[in-house]
Formats: structure tokens, sequence, C-alpha cells
């Protein structure tokens, strides 16, 4: 069970260790009119609809962003847009980090928070159509072996604790039987409150899922932000994110991202990846370019 490393640091030191920013909505001041073009919240048939107009708003950003082909063979790196790991803009956030490789996506675990802090996935038309065709699903959550007892979380740190174990990437992109079993590891788990990880959230990784079959492949990178002074802990071990976010990229199209707060009644944003970097310390595809990186793509939200 838990080491004594985890008790050492208490709530409010452990917000101050992980975020050094806050998650307040920042001004939007690139292209506002396609951010608002659409009704911003809606459900996951409305989402659908809307899928030609994003795909159509993706490509017109297709000049500032960075080529990249699809690997033939998954390796760790090919889960990553160009081959390039997610980038630690705040220092404080690489303490007791370790990188894991799994069969379909790989992160950055973090020994303090017991969490991933990034999950990055590569889906093709061909992957999600796997998925789809998987008839059952797994659901044997499990420790992570490969990390030390003291850095990870473990199954009672959530048993009775009100929160839902939530994934980064979703079952529901696993296309065979073992990738989705790893994809039940606890290193790809955060607490996630209940009715947004099973209604928003899920619509929300079900877009993406779409998307990736109209417009062939897309990268992604999901992950929690700690961005508050009053952490909560479950367990006393596994802290509690105020937000998850999703990022993705379509390669010659564009980029964007989803931040969500982690509580009931959920607020949702779609910034760009400039923004996304500014406020989480983690910019998700640091070769893509600043042009890129600073527009705000016309993305429905999942309220």
């Amino acid at each position: 069970m838990a080491g004594p490393a985890g008790a050492a640091m208490d709530t409010g030191d452990a917000g101050r260790m992980i975020a050094d920013r806050r998650l307040t909505r920042a001004p939007i001041q690139h292209d506002q009119r396609y951010m608002y073009a659409i009704k911003p919240k809606v459900g996951l048939k409305g989402a659908r609809v809307v899928l030609g107009m994003t795909a159509a708003l993706l490509t017109a950003t297709s000049a500032c962003s960075v080529e990249t082909r699809a690997p033939a063979v998954r390796t760790c790196t090919s889960f990553y847009a160009a081959n390039t790991t997610p980038a630690l803009i705040n220092p404080k956030l690489a303490v007791s980090t370790r990188p894991l490789c799994f069969r379909a996506f790989a992160l950055l675990h973090s020994g303090v928070t017991r969490t991933p802090l990034y999950v990055a996935e590569h889906l093709t038309r061909t992957s999600v159509e796997a998925a789809q065709a998987l008839a059952t699903r797994d659901n044997r959550f499990h420790p992570e072996e490969r990390l030390p007892q003291a850095e990870r979380g473990e199954l009672a740190d959530y048993r009775g604790s009100g929160f839902d174990r939530g994934h980064m990437a979703p079952s529901g992109d696993m296309g065979d039987a073992q990738d989705d079993y790893e994809s039940f590891s606890l290193a790809n788990i955060v607490p996630q409150d209940g009715p947004l990880n099973r209604n928003g959230w899920a619509d929300l990784e079900g877009y993406v899922r779409d998307l990736t079959t109209k417009l062939g492949e897309t990268y992604v990178v999901t992950g929690p932000a700690f961005a508050s002074s009053n952490i909560k802990r479950l367990n006393g071990r596994v802290l509690v994110p105020s937000h998850v976010w999703k990022a993705i990229y379509v390669p010659g199209q564009g980029a964007g991202a989803w931040i969500a707060s982690n509580g009931p009644n959920a607020k949702w944003e779609v910034v760009s990846i400039a923004t996304l970097t500014a406020r989480t310390g983690i910019n998700p595809f640091p070769t893509l370019d600043p042009a890129a990186k600073a527009k705000v793509p016309a993305f429905p939200t999942f309220e």
C-alpha cells in the first residue's frame, strides 16, 4: 500500500507545487467569429452535426500546421505528433515523473499526484473501426506494477471516494483486448466527477473518434490540471484535479483543445493550444508553429 512519501506533503503544498497558474478564463483573441458561430452547448447528436463544419474550419488552418506522416508501425514515439513528446513548461510538474509506454498510448506519470500528467494517442480511421468492432470491454482496473508503490494510485485510494476512475486514454479507443486491459491501468486514470465522466466527457471522446473517422487521423493528448490552492486527496494520496483537458491535432489541418472543470455542473471552454499551454504548464504539440497554436477552433462543448 502507500509508502510514507505521499503523506509528507499537505494539500496546500501540493497545490503550490503543481500549479503556479490558475485556470481562470482568458479573453479569446483569435478567430472569435468562428468560435461563436456554432451554439457552444450541444449534446453528442449535435456534435456530430457540426463535424463537417469543424473539419472545414480545421482545414482553413492548414498553412500554419506542421506536417507529419502516420507511422506504419506503432512505437512509443509514434503516439506523439512529429514523434515529439509534450513539453512541461512549468518545471515544477517534472518532479518525480516517469514516462510509460503502452501498446495503444504513452504517458507521463507523476509520483506527486499519483496520476498521469498527460496521455498521448494517435488515432486513425482504422484504429477507430477496430475499437468500434470490439465486442466487450475489460473493466478490470489495476495498479500499474511498473511504478513504485509509493508513487502510484491503488484501488483502495478510489474505493468509496465518490469519484469515478476516469480514463485519460479512453477504453472506447482501444481496438483489441490487450489494449483495452492496459487502458484500465491506474496510471491512465484520474479521479473524475461522475456525471462529467459518464456524460459530457464520454460525448467528447466519441466526438474525437467521429472526427478521426471523417478526417483520417488525429493526435490526441489528454490530462488533468491541478489549478487550485486547495487540492483534495483521495485516501491522503491521489490528488484530485480541478480540471481535465483534451487537445487534438489533425496533421495538415489544425489543432485545438477543451478544458472542463472537474466537478458538478462542469464548465467547458474551447481554447487554442497556446492558451492551454499557458494555463496548464503543458505544451501538447511542441513542434506546431505559433500561428497554428494561436488558432481557436469552432469545436462544440458538451455541457
